[in-house]
């Protein structure tokens, strides 16, 4: 049988030497290109460090669409790539130093299939496709969800690559043939730069096929499905030099060489690398559109009452496991600001904060995670109306509507920090968020106050800032990922937000206990 749980470290000494001595000869900056991409829009970023501080500049930004063919969602990667290859060309003009390398970061579970011409058999199917569910029921028909989850760690959802590669298999059964390798996003992207295929542990650690908080394909899992073995190329460690940008690519580009490393290639292990934390009992929330909030560990939690509340396992780029929940973010009040513009009611999210710090407070909440917020729409309608089904205030001002959001998110991360204490038995100390969301001031503050503890708000940008400071551990640069997080610490300022009002805030944290059991009295 092949070797699956076989771990490629390609590393060279010779690099970090040549680092060490670039830096000897003076303390000009240094530079790297991050490419970013989420799940509606992707960038190429420019990182420069003079060995003490990182700087960010962004220079090519694009949206990612996906796109509906007559039998599935996909998406389009060929236009990804193009934009990949014109943000290359940007990040390399203005500077005098030329750019050392290049590394990609994704969204999690999606993959595309490669022949072995190297051609792409068909562009990667979309995480949301309806198909996935019937592969998911398939799947826990072979193995049921409590061994499937203590296998993996990856608690079972219909998007996870598990299910999807299992449709596949199935669907393409005569077209996979032994020479056909699956490839997740982020090592799609790197295989059409470098030429190499791999596959990066953190990004390996999203799909469920692996072995719970080890860098191994589950080879045991994959027997059971029917995936061929020979799908799975070898897996690599963050912080792999992967080799160079293919003479093609360069000749095309009409650009020098650079290197291509495989970092935390999951956007949230990249992230969850640039928090600028001292100690190691910390929360992390990584919030945007949506949040993932969960805590740093050296083992994964893989009993039922972790699968039960939600909480999957997943891979850090230090060899650990970070255990996490998939939050409420911001969608609520950005589908409330596109309501408002439909509307003709046009505000900045700064004056949208504005109107919510001058609401009345603790008037009524919603349950954010609730099913029926998943789709676009009249937001502040559906608002409207879980209050009044829940028998609460109803929100009718802008700043109303603004602030039940956020007091209601900041409640929801309480009961997740609860939930951590639960299946970890250690309750953190402090909250490190990043993300676009600690933008939102109020909103940090109320997550202080709810959690009772401090918030430490920023990077901003952590996920092209982890990315970039991962490629420069690997040149060398500095040293560990303790030095990253001291860089970030004094490239980025985080500020720190302290508990205010805690005791009102507690009997909030009751109501809000109190709503969840209605709704879902009422639901039932």
């Amino acid at each position: 049988m092949q070797r699956l749980w076989t771990v490629v470290s390609l590393t060279s000494k010779r690099l970090v030497a040549e680092a060490k001595e670039a830096l000897e000869m003076g303390t000009q900056a240094t530079h790297v290109l991050a490419a970013d991409y989420g799940a509606g829009s992707g960038r190429v970023v420019r990182g420069s460090f003079d060995g003490s501080k990182l700087s960010l500049e962004e220079v090519h930004r694009f949206s990612n669409d996906p796109v509906h063919l007559g039998d599935g969602l996909y998406w389009d990667f060929l236009r990804l790539f193009h934009e990949l290859k014109q943000g290359i060309v940007k990040g390399i003009q203005g500077i005098s130093q030329p750019v050392r390398s290049i590394a990609v970061d994704t969204w999690g579970v999606d993959y595309g299939l490669v022949d072995g011409e190297g051609r792409l058999c068909f562009n990667p199917r979309h995480y949301r496709e309806s198909r996935n569910a019937k592969w998911m029921e398939e799947a826990l028909r072979m193995v049921n969800e409590e061994e499937l989850y203590s296998m993996s760690g990856v608690l079972p959802q219909q998007i996870n690559t598990v299910f999807q590669l299992l449709g596949s298999v199935r669907e393409h059964s005569e077209g996979l043939l032994p020479d056909v390798r699956m490839l997740l996003m982020p090592d799609l992207f790197n295989y059409y730069l470098s030429g190499q295929q791999a596959c990066e542990y953190t990004i390996a650690s999203t799909s469920g096929l692996l072995h719970a908080g080890d860098a191994r394909w589950n080879e045991q899992l994959i027997g059971r499905l029917g995936i061929p073995e020979t799908l799975f190329p070898p897996l690599v460690q963050p912080g792999t030099v992967l080799g160079q940008l293919t003479d093609d690519l360069c000749a095309e580009l009409k650009i020098e060489p650079m290197q291509v490393i495989s970092v935390g290639s999951h956007d949230t292990a990249s992230a969850l690398a640039a928090i600028p934390a001292t100690d190691s009992e910390f929360a992390f929330i990584s919030c945007g559109t949506w949040s993932l909030m969960g805590v740093e560990r050296d083992i994964p939690v893989l009993d039922n009452r972790s699968r039960q509340l939600g909480f999957t396992n997943e891979g850090t780029v230090n060899g650990k496991v970070r255990t996490l929940k998939n939050r409420s973010g911001l969608w609520l009040l950005q589908e409330c600001k596109r309501q408002w513009e439909r509307e003709n009611q046009r505000f900045t999210h700064e004056e949208l904060v504005q109107l919510a710090a001058s609401a009345t407070a603790h008037q009524c909440y919603v349950s954010p995670g609730d099913g029926v917020y998943l789709a676009p729409g009249d937001m502040p309608e559906r608002i409207r109306q879980q209050c009044s089904v829940s028998e609460q205030a109803i929100p009718e001002t802008t700043g109303a509507i603004v602030r039940c959001i956020l007091e209601s998110l900041a409640l929801e991360f309480r009961q997740t920090l609860d939930e951590l204490e639960l299946i970890t038995g250690t309750r953190p100390r402090v909250i490190h968020m990043v993300g676009g969301g600690v933008h939102n001031r109020l909103l940090c503050q109320f997550t202080a106050n709810a959690a009772g503890i401090p918030v430490i708000a920023g990077p901003a940008e952590a996920t092209s800032a982890g990315n970039c400071m991962l490629q420069f551990l690997a040149h060398g640069e500095v040293s560990s990922l303790s030095e990253v997080r001291e860089v970030m610490a004094s490239s980025f300022s985080p500020e720190t937000y302290e508990p205010e009002d805690t005791a009102r805030w507690q009997e909030a944290y009751v109501r809000y206990q109190n709503l969840n059991q209605t709704l879902a009295s009422k639901s039932n």
